[in-house]
């Protein structure tokens, strides 16, 4: 074995990282996602209410323009109805003059029995003249009023609808970003929940294995007493009662070095690096000529049936190296 492959299996075994700590920044990004989402639906909400707002003014002011469409038609039809009685009575006083024919003033004069009353049926005659041409006028000019007056109607009919109907669309389109920015949240919050699972998840797996590399040092510490009480001392832990379980053969690799594991928990006696597809975290071994150990670290390098295994000393590791071992998992 060596001191390369020694000093390069902790590399290989994560020692350092933690996929808690990295989990629980992903949680920090997803929280601060959210935090920017839910301002962002703030805002939306605030141009919705806005364009809402906005089109039902719109749809107000079509529907005045409807009501004073009527009220306009309504006003044409009486002033048409005037206008036809007035035009009947013209017609009855041009007929009148057509029956007598031209009247001149000379025989106006000629057939008055005095000067006041020639004067008079010249100014009856006058003033008749006057109201059939007022009459013919107010016709024209009403039709002329109605002809203007429905044509800025209807430019301002046709503009406002022009309004609504971007109105609406614009109010659509914010209604639509709002429902996929609410799900946007929703899937936040759900890889949050996700997240966090997985968090607690890998803090009960480090709690375990802390708990049962304690009891390991605390053995290993026992039988190094006891070793030393009565006998030689020895680098390799005392023989361990092995629990029933299934076996398996590692390739196992020593290291020396100072770290985290992948669970988050300090290297020590007894944590060992696994593939979790071959053996889950938190699972408890027996490893010969090392003695009891916990599943409780990953690495890139560690894939099938390899494991890695922590000694105190770079000595220690250099002893041990690199070696095939029949381990029980239990």
């Amino acid at each position: 074995m060596t001191a390369l492959a020694i000093v390069a299996a902790p590399v290989a075994s994560g020692a350092g990282s933690s996929p808690t700590q990295s989990l629980q920044q992903q949680d920090a990004n997803l929280a601060a996602k959210t935090r920017s989402a839910v301002l962002g639906l703030y805002s939306l909400d605030h141009q919705l209410v806005t364009a809402q707002k906005r089109l039902s003014a719109l749809q107000a002011s079509l529907t005045e323009l409807k009501i004073e469409r009527v009220a306009l038609k309504h006003e044409l039809r009486i002033a048409r109805a005037d206008q036809k009685v007035a035009v009947l009575h013209v017609e009855a006083r041009l007929r009148q003059l057509y029956e007598r024919g031209n009247v001149e003033p000379i025989e106006i004069l000629f057939g008055a029995r005095s000067l006041d009353d020639a004067l008079t049926s010249m100014d009856s005659l006058k003033r008749i003249a006057s109201q059939d041409e007022a009459i013919v006028a107010e016709l024209h000019n009403a039709n002329a009023r109605y002809a203007i007056a429905s044509r800025a109607l209807t430019s301002r009919t046709q503009q406002v609808t022009s309004e609504v109907s971007d109105a609406a669309a614009t109010a659509e389109a914010l209604s639509q970003a709002r429902m996929q920015r609410t799900s946007y949240i929703s899937s936040l919050q759900a890889k949050r929940s996700y997240t966090q699972r997985q968090i607690s998840q890998l803090e009960s797996q480090a709690a375990a294995a802390q708990q049962k590399s304690s009891q390991i040092a605390d053995s290993r510490a026992r039988s190094n007493i006891f070793t030393s009480s009565s006998g030689p001392s020895s680098n390799n832990p005392a023989p361990t009662a092995v629990a029933h379980g299934r076996t398996i053969t590692m390739l196992a690799t020593a290291y020396s070095m100072p770290g985290h594991t992948a669970t988050g928990l300090p290297v020590g006696w007894g944590v060992v690096a696994v593939d979790p597809s071959v053996i889950p975290l938190g699972s408890h071994m027996y490893i010969p000529g090392y003695g009891d150990a916990v599943a409780a670290d990953t690495g890139g390098a560690i894939i099938g049936n390899r494991i890695d295994l922590w000694f105190p000393t770079v000595a220690q590791a250099y002893a041990w190296g690199e070696r095939m071992v029949t381990i029980t998992v239990y």
